[in-house]
């Protein structure tokens, strides 16, 4: 290879590097968009975390001092009328400061503290019973009937399961963390199975309800519509959203959008129907 080639070569390799470093570049700031350095909706940065540590709040200073303002009537507990429980403690019997005797003395006023608590938590089992009986005349077994509610030997009863499905739907207590929590206050080791299961129960008691919501914020005719990520068995879904000034209506997708027949993009809420649908 003459010198002249080599020359040749070393400027094409030198163009096709700095070609290279320029796309680097380029595909290295598209990675790091997100809805804080562009124009981009929060939805879209999914579950990522941001790189970028805020190390003071955006709020302005307020002008008030924090706590309760003066001239707040606040909130505290009150006495009531008629406690549950009365505890009577005794007066003493003679006087501390001269010995006097003053259990015959009538009481000049009556003082009292009232504690607000709860009961010890307790599982109360309740047993059912049916008695079997056999017709002398024709031989029939003849028994009573349980309630519909009691349909197996032993069972959850119906306030255990709906605290159950409380503390793992509106406050998301996992369900391994669950189980402990309700064998610690209650002594009933309730496993992560039983509690999946009363989720399914649930699901169909209110199913009727639920879609009866859909109906009624699909025909509103002012509804917000939004979707966030979040994570089922490890992979990314979609929570679609609609909501009206008093209902909420919920759905599960793979796909932040989705794609009618023309390959357009369009965001899809609660209901299974397009922004477009909805609104219209």
């Amino acid at each position: 290879m003459s010198p002249e080639e080599k020359e040749q070569k070393i400027e094409r390799l030198e163009q096709e590097n700095q070609a290279l470093r320029e796309r680097i570049a380029e595909l290295e700031r598209r990675l790091g968009l997100d809805s804080q350095t562009s124009s981009k909706p929060p939805s879209s940065d999914g579950l990522k975390k941001s790189g970028k540590i805020r190390t003071k709040s955006l709020r302005e200073k307020g002008k008030r001092p924090s706590g309760g303002q003066f001239g707040h009537p606040g909130q505290t507990l009150k006495q009531v009328l008629c406690p549950d429980n009365v505890v009577e403690h005794p007066t003493p019997c003679s006087c501390p400061g001269c010995g006097y005797d003053i259990s015959a003395v009538v009481a000049e006023k009556i003082i009292n503290r009232q504690v607000f608590d709860i009961p010890a938590p307790q599982i109360i089992v309740t047993e059912h019973r049916i008695e079997a009986k056999e017709c002398p005349g024709c031989k029939t077994l003849v028994q009573g009937i349980f309630p519909e509610s009691v349909k197996a030997p032993v069972q959850y009863g119906a306030r255990i399961r709906a605290v159950a499905a409380y503390l793992y739907h509106q406050h998301f207590i996992p369900e391994d963390r669950l189980s402990e929590v309700v064998d610690d206050l209650f002594g009933c080791r309730m496993t992560p199975g039983t509690i999946a299961n009363i989720t399914l129960t649930l699901a169909k008691t209110i199913e009727p309800t639920v879609i009866e919501i859909a109906s009624e914020v699909k025909t509103a005719p002012v509804k917000h519509l939004d979707e966030t990520g979040f994570r089922i068995g490890g992979k990314t879904k979609w929570l679609h959203v609609v909501s009206t000034e008093s209902l909420t209506w919920y759905r599960v997708a793979d796909k932040r959008k989705d794609s009618d027949q023309n390959g357009t993009k369009k965001s899809r809420n609660a209901c299974g129907l397009s922004s477009l649908q909805l609104l219209s």
